[in-house]
This record gives C-alpha cells, sequence and structure tokens, in this order.
C-alpha cells in the first residue's frame, strides 16, 4: 500500500529538487543552527532569482 503525497501547487513541478525540498524541509522546523544559516543564506541569494534557481545553486553553498 502506497502512501500517495499531497503538494502544494508550487512543489507540483517536474524539477526533482523542488519536489525534494517541498517534501522533505519545507514547512518542518528546524533546530540546527547549520541548516537554518543555510536556509537564511539561500533567502538572502533569492533576491531577483527563482527558488528554482537558487535551490540550483544550492549545493556550491556546501563547499
Amino acid at each position: 500500500m502506497s502512501v500517495e503525497r499531497q503538494r502544494c501547487a508550487w512543489g507540483e513541478t517536474d524539477n526533482a529538487l523542488m519536489q525534494q525540498y517541498h517534501d522533505e524541509e519545507w514547512g518542518r522546523p528546524s533546530h540546527d543552527s547549520h541548516h537554518l544559516f543555510e536556509l537564511l543564506s539561500l533567502e538572502i541569494m533569492l533576491a531577483g532569482l527563482s527558488w528554482q534557481t537558487v535551490l540550483n545553486k544550492r549545493a556550491a553553498f556546501k563547499t
């Protein structure tokens, strides 16, 4: 028996990174300071860009 996952309209996309972010991170509380700093950095980078573009560049923040 499989459970069908419901997504928000913005999470219903062909982009695997957007789906993964929606399903595994978005709307979930985090108390990890490194994770929170990463999300803050991504939000700052968002200015003028789409969230999809930011997620595509996310790996560069982890190096």
